[in-house]
Parts: structure tokens; C-alpha cells; sequence
């Protein structure tokens, strides 16, 4: 191998170090014959290595390799490999029937290594559902109030507990749900809230202030 320097006519480094391009003959001025001929075969071996890149990328092509980096994995394709690597599939045969590199189907699958850590120790971790009852009179309200459709959905699936002549509702939901639900029903603590329903809701809020 070697390296030509544009411009200076020297050959940088190699086995031809030591050669200038340049050289003439002293008397008639024309390049040497020996330049010319080591400029023709650099020439030829430039070309000759052009070819054989080439026919090496057509070889490859008509292998199937179309070169260039390996597409990864996206959408629901990304879903459909984590559910068959649950399933017992190595990564090598997803990589092959995705046609994608096993860094791919490494990356999609991150979280069910068995030697995977969480990145940040210090992350917070995620709520869990909490179940938590619900005053008669608030539900009463909050149902007959526009709601958001998962709010309206945890009060759909809730459990009607008798109280003597009332009910208590258990909702089960994320804290922040409760807060959501604890905030629709503000105007029953208000001014000229009912006394049962202003503490129908201090009940629920107390109980939506244990969660933190």
C-alpha cells in the first residue's frame, strides 16, 4: 500500500517512498521512462482495483446482500419479536427471518435479557393500581359529570358496597387517577355544596391523600 500526496509529486509512504513522480531528464526535460512507467502501472493497479470492488458488490448483490447498514427493527415488528423471544426463540433466528442484524433484535428485547439491569438506579418506579373507596355521593356526582374515559371506565368496573341506607364505591385505580377523580368532585366542598356531599368528598380526599 502506499499514499500519494496531491500536489508535491512524492510518494508519502510504502515501498515506493523514495520515488518522484517529477523526475526528468536533465538534458531533454521530459519525464523519465521510469516515471512513466510507474505512473501507467499505478494507473492500472487503481483501475484493477476499481473492477474488482465491483464485481464483488454485483457478487454480493446477487447473493441477496445489498450492502449498506441492516435495517432495524420498528412498529409492530418490534412487538411481534419480543412476544416470540418470551416464546423460547433464540436471537440468531429472529435476526434471520427479520433479515436484521442481532443487535437489532437485542436492542427490542433489552428488558428480558436475564443479564439486564436497570440503566437508572435512581429512576422512580412506576405506580400500581390502588383501590380505594369511594363515598355514594361522590360517585353519584362524578357520574353525572363529564369525565375522561378511563375516570369513567375505573367508576364502571368499581364495587358497590351497602352502608346502611348508602353505598360505598371501590375504585380501583392509579393514584393519579384518584387525584384526577378528587378534582372533578371540587365543587362539593364549595360554598354551597350540600353538608353530606362536602363530606362525602373530605372522606375521599383523605383517603386519596394516603397515597402520597
Amino acid at each position: 500500500m502506499f499514499r500519494f500526496v496531491r500536489g508535491t509529486g512524492h510518494i508519502h509512504d510504502g515501498a515506493f517512498s523514495a520515488m518522484d513522480l517529477t523526475a526528468r531528464h536533465p538534458r531533454t526535460g521530459e519525464l523519465l521512462s521510469t516515471v512513466k512507467f510507474m505512473v501507467q502501472t499505478l494507473a492500472a493497479a487503481g483501475e484493477l482495483q476499481r473492477e474488482l470492488t465491483y464485481d464483488g458488490l454485483r457478487a454480493a448483490e446477487a447473493k441477496g446482500n445489498k450492502g449498506g447498514r441492516r435495517p432495524a427493527l420498528a412498529g409492530e415488528t418490534v412487538a411481534d419479536v419480543r412476544a416470540a423471544y418470551l416464546d423460547g426463540r433464540s436471537i440468531a433466528s429472529l435476526a434471520r427471518e427479520h433479515d436484521v442484524s442481532r443487535g437489532a433484535v437485542r436492542t427490542a428485547v433489552a428488558d428480558l435479557l436475564p443479564d439486564h439491569t436497570t440503566a437508572d438506579q435512581d429512576a422512580t418506579a412506576p405506580e400500581l393500581s390502588v383501590t380505594l373507596d369511594m363515598p355514594g355521593k361522590v360517585a353519584d356526582f362524578l357520574r353525572a359529570t363529564e369525565l375522561e374515559p378511563a375516570e369513567r371506565a375505573a367508576l364502571g368496573q368499581g364495587q358497590a358496597v351497602r352502608r346502611g341506607t348508602g353505598y360505598t364505591l371501590r375504585v380501583t385505580g392509579l393514584p393519579a387517577l384518584h387525584r384526577q377523580l378528587l378534582d372533578r368532585c371540587q365543587s362539593l366542598d364549595g360554598a354551597g355544596a350540600i353538608p353530606a356531599q362536602r363530606k362525602a368528598r373530605r372522606e375521599y380526599e383523605n383517603r386519596v391523600n394516603t397515597l402520597g
